[in-house]
């Protein structure tokens, strides 16, 4: 495939002869003649490189600039200027130009220049490569240790960022690196089969943080610190989407990330009710039954989490004021950005935002979104396009301009389930993917955790379940009833509910705004 280059500069034609050069040597030019089609091209095409004229009219190449590295903050820029001004290249350099030209430029340069910059990838991309294989063996021993809750913690952290650092790789390695992710989860599966029931009677740092631990050790500190405090819960977010949310942000923040584990199931009725109390499951059915209610549907299982958050606030001694905000849709987003500093009058105030675990569900039932995001590193960059264009991110800039503190979480991750697992159960059977609740349910023990006994796992008993089933790995459940009908359809989307490292190692990032410090 040709290398495309997008050319902006308002004396265009007198570069013909630039463009005729360039395609003769086998690359695709793309030129315009100002600032604002260079933007609104890179939204609707892919090119590997951009040259802007720094001088142009109206959209000047500065401002081009930064607005095409908001949008695509790794696509490299060229700036060619007739000004050899040290303040004009401070300001070009800021920008994170890759390299800049003073005109007259003649062909050749252009051509030296392209062919080095998109080399230097093709290094980067060989180097990680190079890397990752030298430290294959290393891993894979990681993997198979015995390893504590804080170790799996480092794996997971090292697995994701090769995920990450080799998305551009070939093929053939990207298959290695799954195959070793698949192999890490299958030994996770054992690790937290082993360990998870005895955290439940520990506290830190015997045990990991758990989702009832968040508010408590990672939240109130800054409350009781007379800080101000924003909490932010992303519901469904995984550690590698919110490394490209944090590259992102790193210019406004400086952000320290953390680790705790989700409670099992990692469903939103169990993982979110438990962050807002400060409690498990079965503990907020005794305290609070009227605040736990059981069904299917979000609406009737995480209606009360503001109410759970001021009782567990409550507990605590704290008194302050605390506002709560769900945002379910972009007008929800636009009101809370609208009224942003309304919530800065008070001491905490906390927000759940819906829109990735609603791209999750959305990608499961369209075919144009599988198309779109066929495979992790796809559906990670769709997470990353909504999050440059939402509300939140516009909240987050804002902010950076205030004396607060921003505490950014999940309640779980989602796994992209490859493999199905025949499970057996009655009519009562719940009717979730990656987690069953029901009586005498039975699945193969190898792909999944049997919880015998809900109370033993701080679990109520719906329906009076006498058993709760969680599929390990990358599985969702099946019945044999239907069986291939149900199989296709499940395969390939990303779900949550299972004990992976993918939902249950959650990051917990305290970002405090640059301009405080």
């Amino acid at each position: 495939m040709a290398t495309r280059i997008l050319w902006a500069d308002d004396e265009i034609d007198q570069l013909k002869p630039h463009i005729i050069f360039l395609e003769n040597k086998g690359f695709e030019v793309t030129p315009v003649t100002n600032g604002g089609d260079a933007v609104t091209l890179i939204q609707d095409q892919a090119f590997d490189i951009i040259y802007l004229d720094e001088q142009m009219p109206g959209m000047n190449g500065l401002d081009t600039l930064n607005k095409i590295k908001r949008l695509q903050p790794a696509l490299p820029v060229v700036m060619i200027t007739k000004s050899e001004e040290e303040s004009i290249m401070e300001d070009a350099i800021g920008g994170k130009i890759s390299d800049y030209l003073i005109k007259p430029v003649n062909p050749n340069q252009i051509l030296l220049t392209t062919k080095r910059i998109l080399e230097r990838h093709r290094i980067r991309n060989e180097k990680f490569a190079q890397t990752y294989l030298r430290n294959f063996n290393k891993i894979a021993d990681r993997i198979g240790q015995t390893n504590g809750w804080d170790e799996w913690i480092r794996i997971y952290r090292q697995l994701t960022r090769w995920d990450i650092d080799l998305e551009s790789g070939e093929e053939s390695l990207r298959q290695v690196l799954g195959d070793q992710y698949q192999e890490a989860n299958r030994m996770f599966g054992r690790f937290i089969a082993g360990n998870y029931k005895s955290w439940l009677r520990q506290s830190t740092p015997q045990r990991p943080a758990l989702s009832t631990d968040i508010v408590g050790e990672y939240v109130l500190p800054h409350v009781r610190n007379d800080q101000r405090t924003l909490f932010f819960v992303i519901d469904c977010m995984r550690y590698d989407q919110w490394l490209v949310f944090q590259d992102m942000l790193s210019d406004d923040y400086s952000i320290d990330t953390d680790f705790y584990y989700s409670i099992l199931p990692t469903a939103t009725p169990y993982s979110r009710n438990a962050i807002f109390s400060g409690l498990f499951p079965l503990e907020i059915e005794d305290i609070y039954p009227n605040l736990w209610s059981q069904g299917e549907d979000e609406s009737s299982l995480n209606q009360f989490e503001e109410e759970l958050l001021k009782k567990q606030l409550k507990r605590k001694g704290i008194r302050e004021t605390v506002k709560y905000e769900k945002v379910l849709n972009t007008r929800d987003g636009q009101k809370v950005m609208d009224n942003i500093h309304n919530y800065l009058q008070v001491p905490l105030s906390t927000f759940v935002y819906n829109f990735v675990d609603t791209l999750v569900h959305s990608r499961s039932d369209s075919d144009v979104l599988k198309e779109i995001a066929p495979d992790v590193p796809a559906f990670r960059g769709l997470t990353k396009t909504w999050f440059q264009h939402s509300s939140l991110y516009e909240i987050f800039r804002v902010l950076a301009e205030e004396e607060v503190v921003v505490i950014v979480t999940s309640d779980h991750g989602a796994v992209r389930a490859l493999r199905d697992t025949k499970v057996y159960g009655d009519r009562e059977t719940s009717t979730s993917l990656r987690y069953k609740y029901g009586r005498n349910l039975s699945a193969n023990e190898d792909t999944t955790l049997m919880l015998d006994n809900p109370a033993d796992y701080k679990l109520p008993s719906p329906r009076h379940a006498n058993n709760y089933i969680i599929a390990k790995e990358d599985y969702y459940f099946v019945y044999p009833t239907n069986y291939h009908r149900y199989q296709n359809r499940y395969r390939d989307t990303f779900l949550h509910g299972g004990a992976s490292m993918e939902e249950m190692i959650l990051p917990i990032a305290t970002m405090r705004p640059k301009s405080m410090l």
